[in-house]
């Protein structure tokens, strides 16, 4: 008898449905607040860039025309216009600022400049003109347009941030005016706090739908890789059947379908290797942290025995050194991913170089340092500048047009980071790189 039936139902306690709520929400905040990408323009394109430049630039002497001259209101500065016409300038002149993806220092430029040029001059020409209707309604559009630019928490917290700056500059160096009634005051406050609300949420579905579009494409790759193997198993049977034939053939036939079945077998080894690697770098958006303890050491010289190289010279070029072995806690599945990850984009890199790879051309080293586990990755590669350097873990970012997709480094440093630890890569153009990681120490 089935031991299920007439089993009592148990309703959970209060206590598990608290535990449970606050496991979603922390799952939640991780997955929606602090793992996705900030990005400082949304759809960053050379034309989106220039066209906001060119608004900025255009727009803010045209506006001081009309509110000056045609519609005038009682605060209008033409050298705070002139100001902002010049930060829009700056994003048509500066080649580096229409790069896309943008690197770190234009990120950080594109966020102060529209800091400036959106919440902080519109907050301070709305205090500054007494909140009138022109500018109620100005600083209610630039809601609207900040978090349409870019990421909600850069506008949310840009918009908080740039209100209360221009209400301290504007109570100690704006123009003297008697308060608002308690009247306008309200309504404003009704008017501004709709328009924000509509904002936040609009921004904040967005990031949703760009989230979405991403995983079903990570989805959709992992799928077609998939797929692949279905082929290859084909391969695998027709290399076996070869393999199968060759007794029965004369002595040199023999050795030549011998041989054409082992180079079959590898060739569908190394590929499955590869649709294991591209289907984990799928799984970019939902990588689990894992809390198995690691043994350093095992875990490199399994990945680097595992590895299927495409020649013995390759192999060679691998040399592990363990100066001190330690533990720590993750997954052995996606860390022996990041391994193998690592060692791909390091003998990518010596295959583009111009010589011959040599003996040690690829040293992996284990060590501790500081109470942290260390892995580095040291290659004697084509290497690459530091522009590069701040894109390559980036989604999508490859420094390897032909034939790279920019998941493996971003894969590789979700996991890292899922267990605490970090990586950072050092480089120079035709001198190598050297990718360190450092983890926690297992307990």
């Amino acid at each position: 008898m089935n031991e299920d039936i007439g089993r009592r139902i148990i309703a959970p306690s209060p206590r598990e449905l608290y535990d449970g709520a606050a496991t979603r929400l922390r799952d939640w905040i991780a997955d929606e607040v602090l793992r996705p990408l900030v990005e400082p323009i949304l759809h960053p394109s050379r034309w989106r860039i220039r066209a906001l430049g060119l608004s900025t630039s255009v727009g803010h002497p045209l506006f001081y025309v009309i509110w000056a001259i045609w519609l005038p209101q009682p605060y209008e500065p033409l050298d705070l216009r002139l100001l902002m016409s010049v930060l829009g300038i700056s994003l048509l002149v500066f080649p580096g600022l229409t790069a896309t993806p943008p690197s770190r220092l234009a990120a950080a430029i594109f966020s102060l400049i529209f800091w400036i040029t959106l919440p902080w001059f519109f907050a301070w020409m709305y205090f500054c003109n007494h909140g009138n209707t022109v500018w109620l309604a100005s600083l209610g559009a630039m809601f609207l347009i900040y978090y349409h630019l870019t990421d909600w928490r850069i506008a949310t917290i840009g918009s908080a941030s740039g209100m209360l700056v221009a209400w301290i500059m504007f109570r100690a160096f704006g123009p003297d005016l008697p308060g608002m009634t308690w009247e306008q005051v309200a309504t404003n406050c009704v008017v501004l706090g709709f328009c924000w609300f509509m904002g936040f949420v609009l921004g904040l579905s967005s990031s949703n739908l760009r989230r979405e579009q991403l995983n079903y494409t990570l989805g959709t790759m992992g799928i077609m890789a998939h797929e692949l193997r279905t082929p290859l198993a084909t391969m695998q049977l027709i290399g076996e059947a070869v393999r199968n034939e060759a007794p029965s053939c004369p002595q040199d036939h023999a050795q030549r379908l011998e041989n054409l079945a082992t180079r079959m077998g590898n060739l569908v080894r190394n590929m499955n290797h590869q649709i294991d690697m591209q289907i984990a770098n799928a799984r970019l958006m939902h990588v689990a942290a894992g809390a198995e303890v690691i043994t350093a050491a095992a875990l490199l010289r399994d990945a680097i025995d595992n590895y299927p190289f495409r020649s013995s010279r390759e192999r060679d070029a691998v040399v592990l050194k363990v100066h001190q072995d330690f533990r720590f806690r993750g997954s052995p599945q996606l860390f022996a991913q990041v391994v193998d990850n690592l060692i791909k984009n390091a003998l990518r890199s010596l295959a583009a170089s111009t010589t011959a790879s040599q003996p040690g051309d690829l040293a992996i080293e284990c060590g501790i340092l500081r109470n942290r586990g260390r892995i580095v990755f040291s290659d004697n590669g084509i290497g690459m500048d530091t522009e590069l350097q701040a894109r390559i873990f980036q989604p999508f970012f490859s420094t390897d047009r032909g034939t790279g997709h920019g998941l493996g480094l971003a894969f590789c440093q979700r996991v890292i980071q899922g267990a605490h630890g970090s990586i950072r890569v050092k480089s120079q153009p035709l001198k190598g790189a050297i990718f360190t990681v450092e983890l926690p120490l297992a307990d």
